[in-house]
């Protein structure tokens, strides 16, 4: 599922205009990656969690030279499932 299509899902399931829910989707979007900036949390509860990590700086290697190069320490967003979510995924 694309952006496009989660818009569309989400008008359906809330009876609103695309328009209207492409404005709820970037708003969220926006709102959980000032959170994420500021070093915070977003948490709904049953769904998930999002949250920064760090990646430590490393030694890499140039696939095509074979030279080795610094990679530079990193944070990276994180998200890990719900208890609700997993439940609902693995259902049969």
């Amino acid at each position: 599922m694309n952006k496009a299509e989660l818009i569309e899902a989400l008008a359906k399931k809330a009876d609103v205009s695309k328009a209207a829910a492409g404005r709820l989707l970037d708003g969220f979007l926006e709102s959980v990656t000032t959170e994420l900036k500021k070093g915070g949390k977003v948490t709904l509860v049953g769904f998930g969690t999002f949250a920064t990590g760090k990646r430590a700086a490393r030694t890499g290697r140039n696939p095509r030279t074979g030279a080795t190069i610094k990679i530079p320490a990193a944070k990276t967003a994180k998200f890990t499932a719900g208890a609700a979510l997993k439940k609902a995924i693995n259902k049969k």
